[in-house]
Order: C-alpha cells, then sequence, then structure tokens
C-alpha cells in the first residue's frame, strides 16, 4: 500500500505539474495572441480568456503549495515538451490562433477531466475549477462559426489545421502520459494492463469529443 501511495503522489505531482505550465502557456499565448485581433472586442475576448488562464494557474500552483510541492519544480520537466508542441503549431494568423485555443483548450479540459475521477477529491477540486471552460469554449465557437460564415474559403484551411492540432496533441499526451506514466501511477503494478487499455480508449474518446465540435463547425475532421 505504502509504494502505492508513494505512486500515486508522484503522479498527483505529475499532473499538476504539467497543468500549471499548460494553463501558465496558455496566458501567455493568449496574451500574445489578442495583439492581433481583427476588432478590439476580439481582443477584449481573448484578453478576459488570458486572465482566467492565469487564475487556473494560481488554483493549481495553490493545490502544490499544500502539497509541500514548490511549483517551479513541478512545472519544470514538462517545460520542454510543451513549449516545442507550442513551436510546431505556431499559428500563421488570428484564425488560426483561435482554432487553436478552441482545440488544445478543449481536449485539454476532456484529458484532465477523464482523469479526474481516478483522484482525491481536494485534487480532483481542483480540476473542476480549472476546467470551468464553457463560456470560454462557447465564446470561441460562436466566434469561429461567425468567422466561417463571412468568409467560407476560411473552412478548408482551418479544417486541415484542426485535424493537424488534434494530431499533434493527441500525441503529445500519449508522450507525456508515456514518460511520466501517467494513469498507471493510480493502479497497482498487476493492473498496468489495463491502465494501458484506458490510456487507448481515453484516446479514442478525446478524438470522438474532437469530431463533435469540428461538426458543430461545419468542418470536416
Amino acid at each position: 500500500m505504502g509504494e502505492l501511495n508513494a505512486r500515486y503522489d508522484k503522479f498527483v505531482v505529475d499532473l499538476l505539474g504539467v497543468m500549471a505550465y499548460g494553463e501558465l502557456s496558455a496566458f501567455e499565448r493568449l496574451s500574445s495572441d489578442a495583439r492581433y485581433s481583427p476588432t478590439l472586442a476580439d481582443r477584449a475576448v481573448l484578453g478576459r480568456m488570458a486572465v482566467t488562464e492565469f487564475e487556473h494557474f494560481d488554483l493549481v500552483r495553490a493545490r502544490l503549495r499544500e502539497m509541500g510541492i514548490d511549483a517551479e519544480l513541478a512545472m519544470r520537466p514538462f517545460q520542454p515538451s510543451i513549449d516545442a508542441f507550442h513551436d510546431r503549431t505556431r499559428p500563421a494568423d488570428w484564425y488560426e490562433s483561435l482554432m487553436k485555443a478552441y482545440v488544445i483548450d478543449a481536449i485539454s479540459g476532456d484529458f484532465y477531466q477523464a482523469i479526474s475521477e481516478f483522484l482525491d477529491p481536494a485534487t480532483r477540486g481542483v480540476i473542476n475549477q480549472v476546467q470551468v471552460t464553457e463560456e470560454s469554449g462557447e465564446l470561441m465557437e460562436t466566434r469561429l462559426k461567425r468567422m466561417l460564415a463571412e468568409d467560407p474559403r476560411l473552412a478548408s484551411r482551418l479544417a486541415l489545421w484542426g485535424r493537424r492540432l488534434v494530431g499533434e496533441a493527441l500525441t503529445q499526451a500519449q508522450r507525456v502520459g508515456s514518460e511520466h506514466s501517467f494513469l498507471m501511477g493510480l493502479m497497482a503494478e498487476n493492473r498496468e494492463a489495463v491502465a494501458g487499455r484506458d490510456v487507448v480508449n481515453l484516446m479514442a474518446e478525446l478524438t470522438k469529443n474532437h469530431s463533435r465540435r469540428m461538426s458543430r463547425l461545419g468542418l470536416t475532421a
């Protein structure tokens, strides 16, 4: 039992570490992208979303502090892979930037929500607070729909961009999960095969949810 507790604790620290750096990176990304918004209203929307991402970062950092963990130390192992992901998926313009925020925020939310059922109440509560992104998601979806209606030529480019983003995001999730034993850390040794199957099922569910969201935009996933 002691070994399982130690593995679980490491899992939670790793999970919160990757979440914290993901939220901090999202804040930086949205703050930067807001400058290229076509209207001041769009800039305000992205600016508000950036503030929300930083508030989420603070929530995760506070939970790490409660556990006696320095947030910077928890985040540091994930900085290279997350930075590399954003380098590989650098948007060409504001339209691609908005699509990236929409796709990545939604997939991240699905991923963390699925994992939260395995967690202790305090950590699960933090994840639930961080993933209250329905309003932001609706704002982005509404803006994307209007954007596509105003310029139908964007549809093929953004559909292709969405497919690239989801492919990169799922590859990133699998890589980080493998390197840091996500899900495996929640289970005893003899259940690691089950955890492996759970990861495969989770990736399939994330892909299905992404396809539904693209369909709502009128795009092919």
